[in-house]
């Protein structure tokens, strides 16, 4: 089925456009959907696409495992750059991070800030919560839980529900989160 707004491919069964995001239910005379299954969940590499694809939406709704995985390429791909950074001497150049490192960093901010906006839209919360990245550990603590919540279901003011993840999924994600969030603290503030 093609979405009419972004003219994206999707499954015949799908009731939300992989791409966008927006309703693919038929409409009826009371104007509510008849709805279909819902979309799997986004995988590591299909995350990245949007991440990359959505690169200044600050619109819409964002999934947990959309935003993880993102969290999940942007670490592996900063300890790689990283490594990289090391062996080519760049290391340190821009404060902390090396060259190439610093490059990629400039190059994920927005859309890390955008797909941080459309998370806090999937539990109902405006974007400039995100000011608690300011907020030094308890707003960093208040930004991971509301991460980990899971959405809204149904539509709310920002948008359609997108997908629900399966219960081994969450599990995952959450022991993914807890050990990224435990290495993050454990590096970072070894390098303070």
């Amino acid at each position: 089925m093609k979405c009419l707004t972004c003219g994206n491919d999707n499954p015949t069964d799908a009731q939300f456009c992989g791409g966008c995001g927006v309703s693919l239910s038929i409409s009826t005379s009371s104007g509510i959907g008849i709805g279909t299954a819902e979309l799997p969940m986004v995988s590591f590499p299909q995350a990245i696409n949007l991440g990359f694809k959505n690169y200044f939406k600050f619109s819409g709704r964002a999934t947990r495992a959309e935003n993880w995985w993102w969290v999940l390429f942007a670490v592996l791909a900063g300890i790689v750059l990283a490594v990289l950074d090391t062996l080519t001497g760049t290391m340190g150049m821009f404060g902390d991070s090396g060259l190439l490192g610093g490059l990629f960093e400039l190059g994920v901010i927005v859309p890390s800030l955008a797909l941080g906006v459309r998370r806090l839209h999937d539990i109902n919360r405006t974007g400039w919560w995100q000011l608690l990245l300011f907020v030094p550990l308890i707003g960093w603590i208040v930004l991971i839980v509301w991460a980990i919540k899971r959405g809204d279901k149904g539509p709310n003011i920002y948008g359609p529900y997108r997908r629900q993840a399966t219960s081994t999924t969450t599990k995952l994600l959450r022991i993914l989160l807890i050990a990224f969030v435990g290495i993050w603290f454990a590096f970072g503030y070894m390098y303070t």
